[in-house]
C-alpha cells in the first residue's frame, strides 16, 4: 500500500532544546537509527555556549572552552543525522498516537518527545534592569564582557556562576566588584580562593541591587544593606547578574506536570507525566546544574526514549 504524499512527516523523536541533555540525546537516539529532529531558539550549546572555561567536564585535564564543546557536540549529533530547526516550540501536544511540536513557522510530528528547554537566567525585578539590558546590564560575561575594557564592573551573586564569570571579567575590566545578598559564599571553594586572590576583585556582603540608574545606559547602581537598609550609590558602567535561572517551561503548562517552580517532574527514567514524553537536565526537577550531569540525563532520556518507541512499533505509521 503506498503512502499518502500529502501526509506528513512523522519522527521518531523530536527534542526540544539544544543545550547538553538536547545534544546528547540528539546523538543517542540518531546514532540508534531513529529519525531525530531538534528543536533550539538560539544556538547549540546552550549556557555551555556561553560560559567561558569548562574545568570539570571529564576528559579535559586543562578545561575546555565552552563555545567549543558546544560545537563539537552540535557536529557529532550531525554527523549522525540529526536534523536541526532554529526555532522557538510555542507549544506540545497529542496528536492521535503521535505528538505535535509547533513553533511560529510550523508544526512537526513525532512519536516520542524529549523535553531539554533547560533555563533560563534569572531578573533581579528592579527598576530600570529590563530597560538597560544589553545597555550596561548583561547575563553573560563571555558575551560581552569586551565592552567593557578598563572600566569597573558590578556582579550580582554569590555562587559559582557569579565567581567563575567575574574571574573571568577580570581580563577585561579595571576592577569587578561582587555583590552578594548574604554575608558568605555560595560557590565552590576552589572559586572561592581564586576570587579571593585576585587583585581586581573585591566584595559587598549583605546587598542587594535596589535600582539600576542612568540616561541611555547604566551610570550608577544604587545598593541596599539588606541588614541596616541603608541605600547607598555606586558608580559603574556594567552590571552582570547571576542570580539564578528559571525552568523553560511555560509552553508546556498543563501538558506536563510541573512543580511549583516549573520545573518538570520525572520518574524512572526521565519519564513525565504524558508516556512518550521524556525530560532531561535543568528543565527536569531534581537535576543537578552541571554539564557532565545533564548529559548523562540526555543519554537516559535517549534509551528511554528508544524502548518506548519499542513497545509501541504497533502505532508507527503515518500521522493524519
Amino acid at each position: 500500500m503506498m503512502s499518502d504524499p500529502a501526509a506528513p512527516q512523522v519522527h521518531d523523536v523530536a527534542i526540544v532544546g539544544g543545550g547538553g541533555a538536547g545534544l546528547t540525546a540528539a546523538l543517542y537516539t540518531s546514532r540508534a537509527k531513529l529519525s531525530t529532529i531538534l528543536f533550539e531558539k538560539l544556538m547549540p550549546g546552550g549556557q555551555i555556549a556561553s560560559t567561558d572555561l569548562v574545568e570539570n567536564y571529564p576528559g579535559f585535564p586543562e578545561g575546555v572552552l565552552g563555545p567549543d564543546i558546544a560545537q563539537k557536540m552540535e557536529a557529532q549529533a550531525k554527523r549522525y543525522g540529526t536534523e536541526f530547526l532554529f526555532e522557538e516550540v510555542r507549544e506540545v501536544r497529542r496528536k492521535d498516537h503521535f505528538f505535535e511540536v509547533i513553533t511560529a513557522e510550523g508544526s512537526t510530528v513525532s512519536r516520542a518527545v524529549i523535553l531539554a528547554m533547560g533555563a533560563c537566567f534569572r531578573r533581579l525585578g528592579v527598576p530600570n534592569e529590563k530597560e538597560f539590558t544589553g545597555k550596561g546590564v548583561s547575563y553573560c560575561a563571555t558575551c560581552d564582557g569586551a565592552f567593557f575594557k578598563g572600566k569597573e564592573i558590578l556582579v550580582i551573586g554569590g555562587g559559582d556562576s557569579a565567581l567563575q564569570e567575574g574571574i573571568f571579567l577580570t581580563r577585561f575590566a579595571s576592577k569587578v566588584t561582587i555583590v552578594h545578598r548574604r554575608d558568605q559564599l555560595r560557590a565552590a571553594p576552589i572559586l572561592q580562593d581564586r576570587a579571593s586572590a585576585n587583585a581586581k576583585i573585591s566584595f559587598i556582603w549583605d546587598t542587594v541591587v535596589d535600582k539600576i540608574e542612568g540616561r541611555n545606559k547604566v551610570e550608577a547602581v544604587l545598593l541596599k544593606n539588606v541588614k541596616t537598609q541603608q541605600v547607598s550609590s555606586r558608580n559603574v558602567e556594567g552590571i552582570f547578574i547571576f542570580a539564578g535561572h528559571d525552568p523553560a517551561t511555560a509552553f508546556v503548562e498543563g501538558f506536563v506536570e510541573r512543580d511549583e517552580k516549573g520545573y518538570v517532574r520525572t520518574g524512572e527514567s526521565c519519564a513525565t507525566s504524558v508516556p512518550g514524553v521524556f525530560a532531561a537536565g535543568e528543565v527536569r526537577k531534581g537535576a543537578v546544574w552541571q554539564l557532565v550531569a545533564a548529559c548523562g540525563e540526555g543519554c537516559e532520556a535517549a534509551l528511554a526514549v528508544q524502548n518506548y518507541l519499542e513497545q509501541h512499533k504497533e502505532r508507527a505509521g503515518s500521522a493524519s
